[in-house]
């Protein structure tokens, strides 16, 4: 069974989504409490949607994942900060052309949302196939192309 090393790059789209959603859930926080208090749950969701866009889609943060090394059922996940975290990857795991979660649990205790601009094409192909199967098929990696 081969082993898959995966360098994460930023991801501005994931990031925009991400302020935006929160923005949005500020805004409809702000409709329903009005006045002072929904001014401050706005400005608080807003704050919340950059620290986690910084964090998880821009890798800015000391403890973002920037390489993902899975093997068998474990992981390894090195931070930013160069702190090197092992772990097992969970179930349900998302499978998508969009996205990519994988849960990782003991001690790591986090899920991996990767998406296709994270990656390059070949990578993120071979991520998909792996969340699936738990291993990369030799043949798969000579005959379809990414």
């Amino acid at each position: 069974m081969s082993a898959l090393r995966l360098e994460l790059s930023p991801s501005p789209r994931l990031a925009a989504l991400i302020v935006v959603l929160h923005l949005a859930a500020g805004a409809a926080a702000f409709a329903v409490v009005g006045g002072a208090a929904g001014t401050a749950l706005w400005t608080g969701f807003a704050a919340l949607g950059a620290a986690a866009a910084r964090s998880r889609a821009l890798h800015r943060a000391a403890g973002s994942v920037r390489v993902i090394e899975l093997a068998g059922e474990g992981a390894f996940l090195t931070l930013l900060n160069g702190t090197r975290l092992s772990g097992e990857l969970g179930a349900p795991r998302h499978v998508s052309r969009f996205a990519v979660a994988l849960p990782v649990r003991r001690p790591a205790g986090r899920t991996l949302f990767v998406t296709p601009d994270m990656l390059d094409a070949k990578s993120f192909r071979a991520l998909r196939l792996w969340a699936l199967w738990g291993k990369l098929p030799a043949a798969a990696e000579q005959q379809l192309p990414a």
